[in-house]
């Protein structure tokens, strides 16, 4: 089976289904939604986002509690557990994910590593013309994305073998990557305290990501800032590294104060 890869949209999007997908993906991570808050946030009417969470409800994606919020159903109740806390930090970065954004006008995102993936659990896109698009809600493979070279960092020795032991990827031996390799990537973003990622992960795409750590330094998640190649300045590189930085500072001091 061929690695996985960020993936173009395909030719014939059915928005609807993309939507659902959306709203599950949204519950999934963050929590109980109203219809208001989910039609906000994709972009449609009330009378869409109603329709879209009944499908949902019939589904048993979604269930509909007393105070007329949705939160998530059987199907997607296992992973329910974690929703306060990735809510809790998706709310506290995206503010700041947005000043990324209007500083430096390049598509914005914060990744969080669950084993050897990443998902992104905010995005928010750049204003121009030319742009890398929204993967939020979307996971990776970490050795692949700026966040999973950041968080796979942070492993002891012992912990990244475990992680991609040849047993872990026994039904999957095309997917496994060369442990000396990655190696020595993760001790470069160690070194440098960011990782730079030119077309790792998806051919036009360079991005450049600094860990985002708790009170105690513990790199609890990633923020990184993406662009297309064509636009990207090798002599921009320290600039960048530093507002992200002081990005990742800010997000701190909220988290430990908030």
């Amino acid at each position: 089976m061929p690695e996985r890869q960020f993936k173009a949209p395909p030719p014939y999007a059915i928005t609807s289904v993309d939507n659902a997908l959306r709203i599950a993906t949204m519950l999934q991570l963050e929590g109980p939604l109203t219809v208001t808050q989910v039609a906000q946030r994709l972009g449609v009417a009330p009378s869409t986002a109603h329709r879209l969470l009944a499908m949902l409800v019939y589904r048993d994606f979604a269930v509909q509690d007393a105070d007329r919020a949705y939160r998530v159903g059987p199907v997607l109740e296992l992973a329910a557990h974690s929703k306060s806390a990735v809510a809790r930090l998706r709310e506290i970065v995206l503010p700041h994910l947005h000043h990324l954004v209007d500083v430096l006008d390049e598509t914005a995102s914060l990744g969080i590593r669950t084993g050897d993936t990443v998902r992104f659990a905010a995005s928010v896109e750049g204003h121009q013309s030319l742009r890398v698009g929204s993967r939020e809600g979307m996971a990776f493979p970490a050795h692949r994305t700026t966040a999973g070279l950041l968080l796979l960092a942070e492993l002891a020795h012992d912990e990244l073998e475990a992680l991609y032991s040849q047993e872990q990827y026994a039904d999957r031996p095309g997917q496994r990557p060369h442990l000396a390799t990655l190696r020595n990537d993760l001790a470069k973003a160690r070194r440098n305290g960011f990782a730079f990622n030119h077309e790792r992960s998806e051919r036009g795409v360079v991005a450049v990501g600094v860990p985002l750590r708790d009170a105690s330094g513990t790199a609890v998640a990633a923020i990184a800032v993406s662009m297309p190649s064509v636009r990207y300045d090798k002599t921009r590189l320290p600039s960048l590294v530093a507002v992200l930085k002081t990005t990742a500072a800010r997000m701190k001091n909220d988290l430990t104060t908030t």
